[in-house]
């Protein structure tokens, strides 16, 4: 599992904690099918899985060197780090667009992830009863959580974390968008808009020598919803690495199918065509899709209609966006084969 990498690798390595950030960002779109599409879920699983009571004793230790190589850290690290510059830079792009041109955006993820179903589906060796089944029932939960109404937001630090746990099911889970599910609980908007543009705001100061935030309540107790939702998190990655671990393991044929399933009962989510499940306005208010209308912070508004040409040029991306799965499929097929 652990490997000598190049500079190369390391560079996709960062590029490919960037897209898994980005997909995070968005709900309806999982982080974790691209760690499936992008050859590393297994890999990313496995890692997560060393942080246990070995790695605990290394650390009391003061092994620090070993336990860095025992839990696969440059991995991790360069992963983390390119999800982290996806939060403070493709995010940031991710909703100009989503303001700018929503229905393009829904509609190149709305293609990738119609090409990862043709990625997973070749992972399924043999089709029978078993999988069959596993799909069905993954389909059916996929389709449940897409139908889930959004709930109020909740700021309490408890309910936050239990946020983080939860939502970070995104990245271990291909097709469970973990923005999606923190949209359904009520807190997309305070975890991943406002605390995030938060730290921003106070990274942008301190990069010029200006503390004046640690006197502005509202930015302290951004921080420190920030910092909550991030252990949460991390619990919750650690825990969920193992589970998934194991069945891995024992079912990876019946749990490859089910993701199957999960991703095309989830599709309606990513559908270009609908009512915004999220965007932000010039005032920095975001806007949470509530049935017919979309509810501003106690006000409403009416969705532009598309033009034959934005239609057009949506189907065009659906293309791409599903071509380029295919071809990445494909391409690493044909590399296995030859190396």
């Amino acid at each position: 599992m652990i490997e000598t990498r190049s500079f190369k690798d390391k560079l996709l390595l960062v590029f490919k904690g960037v897209c898994m950030g980005a997909a995070n960002k968005v709900p309806g779109v999982s982080g974790g099918i691209v760690a499936y599409v992008g050859g590393f879920y297994e890999e990313f699983i496995h890692s997560l899985q060393r942080f246990n009571k070995t790695a605990c004793k290394l650390l009391l230790r003061g092994k620090f060197k070993t336990f860095y190589t025992y839990v696969n850290g440059t991995f991790l690290f360069l992963l983390i780090s390119g999800m982290l510059l996806s939060y403070f830079s493709v995010s940031k792009l991710l909703d100009y667009f989503l303001e700018k041109k929503e229905l393009f955006v829904w509609a190149a993820f709305f293609g990738m992830i119609l090409g990862s179903i043709y990625y997973v589906k070749n992972d399924i060796k043999e089709w029978n009863k078993k999988t069959i089944f596993a799909t069905t029932i993954g389909l059916l939960i996929g389709l449940i959580i897409s139908f889930l109404k959004p709930s109020e937001q909740n700021d309490h630090f408890f309910f936050v974390f239990i946020c983080g746990v939860i939502s970070v099911s995104g990245m271990t889970l291909p097709g469970l968008s973990g923005s999606f599910i923190l949209m359904v609980m009520g807190n997309y908007v305070l975890l991943l808009v406002d605390a995030v543009n938060a730290l921003y705001e106070v990274f942008a100061t301190l990069f010029n020598g200006d503390f004046s935030f640690t006197y502005t309540n509202e930015h302290i107790r951004m921080l420190q919803i920030l910092l909550i939702f991030t252990l949460g998190s991390v619990t919750g990655l650690v825990t969920l690495s193992h589970l998934l671990g194991y069945i891995l393991k024992q079912y990876k044929q019946l749990t490859t199918a089910g993701i199957l399933g999960f991703i095309m009962g989830t599709l309606g989510v990513v559908w270009p065509w609908k009512k915004a499940i999220y965007t932000t306005l010039p005032n920095n208010k975001a806007i949470i899709s509530n049935g017919n209308n979309d509810v501003i912070l106690g006000y409403t508004r009416f969705l532009p209609s598309y033009s034959e040409a934005d239609t057009w040029w949506a189907v065009l991306l659906i293309l791409c966006g599903a071509c380029i799965l295919v071809f990445l499929d494909t391409y690493g097929r044909n590399k296995k084969k030859t190396g």
